[in-house]
């Protein structure tokens, strides 16, 4: 029985560890540990990697997301659409700063949020629709731009799960995170681009919010003990800027080793009864953050079958917003209370290989067969 992972940081490790080790090193040695020379570089290389005039780096991507809100002089009870199937992270930031989260459901085949439900849940109290990026493809951006400019709302892209993702539908093209107003990632060890603790950043095309939103995530400070806004303390270190700046380059390359592996479970397990493997992406280059089934009927009997085989799996998301006891969220939501009952994430890094595939696919193939 091969020895799966759901996510093997070591391997990928261990392929670098010669750059990455001297990257910490130089850390260490010069003791700039906070706003290091690494910060700064790291910011431009991820600008240039993204064709974005500002990149801002901070500790995490939750709180990408609370500069982005907090640059925008929202009032109490404004309005922030977000959507029903996604991690807390993207909806909780709304309710502590004292905005009203408006959640929509999302599409049945991409899980993005749904142009649509948008459409329906503006209100004149709305100021900002907060897509995200789930799996590692774009939302809608096309749509979902057209109806911010017709409404004249901000748009703040959650790209977490899909940076180095490209969108281009003919009339709309970047990569994920740029499109709109503003875009807010994380580099947590797991993600596509990850560090070896926590990390974020956000990126925009737009001077004077980055300006404003650099100076919130430095205690609403441009120079040092001269405060002009109420800010928080959130910042990468430099040692996990030295260990993104040897990653990036390499970004690339691990999503082509993603595909790669999505193409071999799309392959295997799309014939499969009962079984919905991802459906392709839509104006994307699919990252695929997690390669994520929809199994019905079957799905928990399928995942304790897979575990006992010694083969991880992972439900992304469980309960959707709207049954989180956090928050009062009234309505129906079928697709996303439909995918927390079917949806099953598969092993999905960087490092897979395809006598593993194999071995989990026939795993499917097996449980199927009885």
């Amino acid at each position: 029985m091969p020895d799966i992972k759901m996510v093997d940081l070591h391997k990928q490790y261990q392929k670098i560890k010669h750059e990455v080790d001297a990257a910490i090193q130089e850390v260490i040695s010069t003791t700039s540990f906070i706003n290091g020379p690494q910060v700064n570089a790291f910011r431009q290389n991820l600008a240039a990697y993204l064709n974005a005039r500002h990149v801002i780096t901070c500790a995490n991507g939750t709180d990408a997301l609370q500069i982005a809100l907090m640059a925008l002089d929202l009032k109490p009870g404004d309005e922030v659409i977000s959507p029903d199937f996604t991690f807390i992270a993207t909806v909780e930031v709304i309710a502590l700063l004292g905005l009203k989260p408006v959640i929509v459901d999302v599409d049945p085949l991409t899980f993005t949020m749904d142009p649509d439900e948008v459409r329906k849940a503006i209100t004149p109290k709305t100021r900002v629709i907060l897509p995200v990026h789930l799996y590692g493809q774009c939302a809608n951006m096309t749509e979902l731009t057209s109806i911010a400019e017709l409404h004249n709302l901000y748009l703040i892209e959650d790209t977490a799960q899909a940076l180095g993702a490209e969108y281009n539908d003919g009339t709309l093209s970047g990569k994920a995170g740029t499109l709109g107003t503003i875009g807010c990632t994380s580099f947590f060890p797991s993600k596509n681009l990850g560090c070896f603790g926590d990390g974020g950043a956000i990126i925009t095309n737009h001077d004077a919010l980055a300006k404003k939103m650099q100076c919130i995530a430095n205690h609403g400070a441009n120079v040092k003990y001269y405060h002009d806004e109420v800010g928080i303390n959130s910042r990468l270190d430099s040692i996990q800027a030295a260990i993104l700046n040897v990653k990036l380059p390499y970004l690339n390359q691990y999503a082509l080793a993603r595909r790669k592996a999505a193409s071999y479970y799309n392959e295997r397990l799309s014939a499969l009864p009962g079984i919905c493997t991802p459906a392709p992406a839509r104006h994307t280059s699919h990252v695929f953050h997690q390669y994520t089934l929809k199994v019905k009927e079957v799905r928990d009997e399928l995942k304790n079958y897979l575990e006992k085989k010694g083969i991880p799996t992972m439900i992304y998301y469980p309960v959707p917003m709207h049954g989180q006891k956090a928050f009062t969220i009234v309505g129906k939501f079928p697709v996303s209370a439909q995918l927390a009952n079917e949806v099953l994430s598969l092993p999905m890094h960087t490092e897979l290989q395809e006598s593993e595939l194999d071995y989990i696919c026939t795993q499917i193939e097996n449980y199927f067969k009885k």
